[in-house]
This record gives structure tokens, sequence and C-alpha cells, in this order.
């Protein structure tokens, strides 16, 4: 236990510091001219970062869920856009590396972990965002190869990544749907068939890309199957959408803690009426609520990560962690504004992009309204096994 902090401690203090140092200068600036940032995504190659959740035989960092969480929180706060290069990425990564024959995890695993394989998810469909089992893309095999035929949208790392977790229906006709869907690894340029399409204008989480992708009679040879059965896709994909409830969780606390950082430092700077205006019991009570719900989201957080680890189920409890702090997240951008005033409405402070920014978080990784439906389906069934 004692190593296990210290290795936390020490990775998450390197990525505080690239954040401070070298994101948070540029961050704002960039985003407005939707610029990709391919420096930073370098230097993020370099520390490690895209192999965090990989394990060390094939060359990742294999870390524990808290330390994923911490890592994510920190980017967050200097940028959201830079946590979505490795947020998706980082979701592949988990379900190639649960659920991949060995022959995928040494073929794939290594090359993401250093970057060079940069991934993304394509699992969302302009019918088919939250009921992932109404997809209609279809993988339909032909002789050694599956032919993959439909549209994909709100695909982040679609333009600079290069390898994907498809999501799509080998038996169109299985009922329910979901035991006909399967998942595969897709390689960009592996073989025609396959096109990005435009970049989808957003109202924040800029600079990262997020695109359609469609896919005409796109082959995708036989071995790229995870796992090597048909049927198991959803089960695999859900499965990965755990872990990123967490991540996305993380990246709700992230931008809430660096818009309170903001309006309590001007807070304390801004002098109306003779005094500064942390002196007033409004702002005050504003100040107190944003806090208790930050520190409220880490334990959520950090409470659902330790369950993780021990190998047990969490859908319950990364539901709460998500819920709350991707909600805190959109409350306190909202707050942080109203305190600066005018100020937080302007470019020239990032409390507008932070406030920007958190609706992608509300609905990312699954609404939050689905998330009230998750927390309360996990209730009952608690519930009604502790009645009996």
């Amino acid at each position: 236990m004692q190593q296990l902090s210290a290795d936390r401690e020490l990775i998450v203090n390197t990525v505080r510091r690239f954040v401070r140092n070298e994101v948070i200068p540029v961050a704002s600036a960039m985003e407005h001219r939707n610029e990709y940032p391919h420096d930073l995504v370098a230097q993020m190659r370099e520390m490690g970062l895209f192999g965090l959740n990989i394990p060390e035989e094939y060359g990742g960092a294999d870390v524990d869920t808290t330390t994923f969480a911490m890592i994510f929180e920190e980017i967050s706060l200097g940028w959201l856009g830079l946590a979505g290069v490795i947020g998706t990425h980082s979701v592949m990564c988990d379900v190639v590396a649960r659920f991949g024959t060995a022959e995928q995890k040494t073929r794939f695993l290594p090359s993401m972990a250093t970057g060079e394989r940069r991934g993304g998810i394509c699992l969302t469909e302009p019918n088919a965002g939250t009921d992932l089992q109404n997809i209609s893309t279809t993988a339909l095999r032909d002789g050694d190869h599956y032919r993959v035929n439909g549209s994909k949208m709100w695909i982040t790392n679609a333009r600079h990544g290069n390898t994907f977790l498809l999501l799509a229906k080998t038996d169109p006709s299985a009922q329910p749907a979901y035991r006909g869907m399967s998942a595969f690894v897709i390689e960009k340029g592996a073989a025609p068939g396959m096109k990005v399409g435009r970049d989808l204008d957003k109202l924040g989480y800029k600079s990262v890309e997020t695109c359609e992708i469609h896919f005409d009679d796109f082959a995708v040879p036989a071995e790229n199957l995870i796992g090597g059965a048909e049927g198991q896709g959803f089960k695999q994909v859900m499965t990965g959408l755990e872990a990123e409830r967490l991540n996305v969780a993380a990246r709700g606390l992230g931008i809430a803690r660096a818009a309170f950082d903001e309006a309590i430092r001007y807070a304390q700077r801004r002098v109306t009426f003779g005094k500064p205006i942390a002196e007033y019991q409004t702002i005050q009570n504003k100040l107190a609520d944003m806090a208790t719900k930050i520190e409220a989201s880490r334990l959520l957080i950090y409470s659902a990560a330790e369950k993780r680890d021990r190998g047990e189920r969490c859908d319950l409890e990364a539901g709460m962690a998500k819920l709350f702090a991707t909600e805190t997240a959109a409350e306190v951008s909202l707050e942080a504004m109203r305190i600066l005033g005018a100020n937080g409405y302007s470019k020239d402070f990032p409390v507008e992009r932070y406030y920007r920014d958190a609706p992608l978080v509300v609905i990312g990784g699954g609404t939050n309204e689905l998330q009230r439906l998750i927390i309360a389906r996990n209730l009952l069934k608690k519930y009604k096994d502790s009645a009996s």
C-alpha cells in the first residue's frame, strides 16, 4: 500500500506539473481557435498517458482506478478537450485488455500504450445513443472478413486517431437485439470503404475533433472480432462504459475544481463598496456550497474506483459518481460565472470555457437521465435482496 501511494503521488504530481506549466497557459487561446493540441498530445505520449490502463506486460502503466481518475481530474482542470484525446482511447484499451484474445492483445496493446495507435469508440449512431441496442450498422461475415455498412457519429479522435472499437450487428435478426451484436477492432486505411465525415461543430469541448464516420462495404479481418466470438459485443462495450463513467466523472470534477479556483481567487480580489466580495455572505454561501459538492464528488469517485479495483461490480457507485460530479461541474461553472459577473461571461477569463465544457460531461458517457435509471434499478435490486 505504501508503494502504491508513492507511485500514485509521483505520476499525479508529474501530470499536475504538466498541466500547470504546459496546458493552462495555452488552453484558452487554442480552444478559441479550435486548434488541435499536437504538441501537448506528443508530450502526453512521452509521459505514457496513452497506456494508463494497459497491463505492464504490453508496455502500459496499469495504474489502479483511483490513480486513473486523479489523472483525468488534473488534465480536465487544465483543459477538458485535452482529456478527451485519451478518454475514449482508454475505453478501447480497457475492452481489448479485458476481452481480446491473446493474439489481439499482443497485436494492438503495445502500440496503443505508446500512442502510436490512437483509439476511439464507434458506438453512437443518429438513432442510437443511449439506446445502443437500436444501432443499425451491420458487420456480416464474408469468408475471412466481415463487411461493415452503416454510419457512426460523435466519434472523438476520428480524424487524428487510427484504431477504433466498433460495435455492429452481426446477426440483425437476433432477439433481444444485444445477442446479435459484436465488437471489432478496426483500423483506418486498412481497406477502402471507411470515410471520416464532417467535424461536428460544438458549443464546447473544442480542439479535439468529433466526427461522423461512414462505412460502405468496409472489410474487417475476422481475427479482429474481439474475443473471437460473435454476440458478445454489447456486454464487452457496456463493461468498458462502466469505467468510462468514472473517467467522465473525474473530468467533471476537474472542471468544477477549475471553476471554483477561479471564483474564489476573483472573490478575494474584486472590491465593491469598499471591501472584497468574498466578505459578503451571499458570495460566501456560494463558495461553501461549491466546495462541499466538489469534495462530495471526489469521495464518490474514489469510493467507486476502489470498489472496481477490488474486482466488484460498481454500476451503482459509478452511476452515482458520474451523476453527482458532472451535475456539480455544471452548477459550479455557472456559479463561478455569477461570482465573476460580466468578467465571467468574457473570453478574457477561462470561466466561460468551463461553462461551455460542462454540458459535455452531463451528456457524455451515458446521459445523467440514464444514470438515474441505472441508480434506481440497482437500488431496487439491492433493497429487494435485503428485504428477502
